[in-house]
C-alpha cells in the first residue's frame, strides 16, 4: 500500500471515543517496548507519527491512527509491565478484553513479538485467547535486525513452536530499522481487509494477560 496520508485521531479510553468512520481497524498488541509504535511509523514510512518511548508502560490508551482514509492502526497498551498496580492490570485488561471481542470494525490483530527472544507467558497467553475467541491475527516479529540473518530460520522456529502455532496463522518476520517485512505485512492487512469478517464475538473467557 502507497501511503500518501496518516494521522493521529485519538487516545481513546472508552468506546464513546471511538472514531465513527466505520473504517477497518488493524489492532496492535504485544509486551511494552516490543517495538508496536516503531512498526507503525516504518509501515506508514513516518518517523515520528506513532510515539516510541524507552519507558514502558507509556502507552495506557487505544491509540488511533487513520490511513490514507482507508483503515486505522490501533495502539493497544503493551502488556507484562509489572510495575503497574493489580487493579490498573484489572481495569486495562478487561478494557482491552471488550475491544478485541466486540469491536465491529476490527479486522486483524498484529500479535507483536520481539524475535530475538522466546515468546513470553504473557505471548502465549494472548495468541491462545486470540484463537479461542476465534480473532483473526497475524503474529509479526520484530527486531530482526538486531540478530544475524543466519540465525532467522532458527528463532522463527523457536517462535513458532513456543506459541504452537497454527500453520494457517501468517507470519511476518520485520525489521523497523531496515523495512524487512513491509510489503510482506501490508499484503497480509490488505487481503485481510478486503477478504476477511470482523473479529467474531463467541462466549469468552477470561487471560492472564497483563496490561500496562
Amino acid at each position: 500500500m502507497k501511503v500518501n496520508q496518516a494521522e493521529f485521531i485519538i487516545s481513546a479510553v472508552g468506546p464513546n471515543q471511538y472514531p465513527a468512520d466505520a473504517l477497518p481497524e488493524i489492532a496492535l498488541a504485544g509486551r511494552s517496548n516490543v517495538g508496536k509504535s516503531s512498526l507503525i511509523n516504518r509501515m506508514i514510512q513516518r518517523k515520528n507519527l506513532a510515539r516510541t518511548s524507552s519507558k514502558p508502560g507509556k502507552t495506557q490508551q487505544l491509540n488511533y491512527y487513520k490511513i490514507n482514509q482507508d483503515l486505522f492502526f490501533v495502539d493497544l497498551p503493551g502488556y507484562g509491565y509489572a510495575q503497574v498496580s493489580k487493579s490498573k492490570r484489572e481495569i486495562w485488561g478487561k478494557f482491552i478484553e471488550i475491544y478485541l471481542l466486540h469491536r465491529e470494525f476490527l479486522k486483524l490483530v498484529l500479535l507483536v513479538i520481539d524475535l530475538r527472544h522466546p515468546p513470553s507467558k504473557d505471548d502465549q497467553a494472548m495468541y491462545a485467547w486470540l484463537k479461542h475467541n476465534g480473532v483473526p491475527l497475524c503474529v509479526v516479529t520484530t527486531k530482526a535486525d538486531k540478530i544475524s540473518k543466519g540465525q532467522w530460520q532458527k528463532h522463527v522456529k523457536i517462535v513458532k513452536e513456543t506459541l504452537q502455532m497454527d500453520k494457517n496463522d501468517p507470519f511476518v518476520l520485520f525489521s523497523s530499522e531496515l523495512g524487512i517485512g513491509k510489503d510482506e505485512l501490508w499484503g497480509v492487512i490488505e487481503s485481510k481487509i478486503r477478504n476477511g469478517e470482523a473479529a467474531s464475538t463467541p462466549d469468552e473467557e477470561p487471560v492472564e494477560v497483563q496490561p500496562e
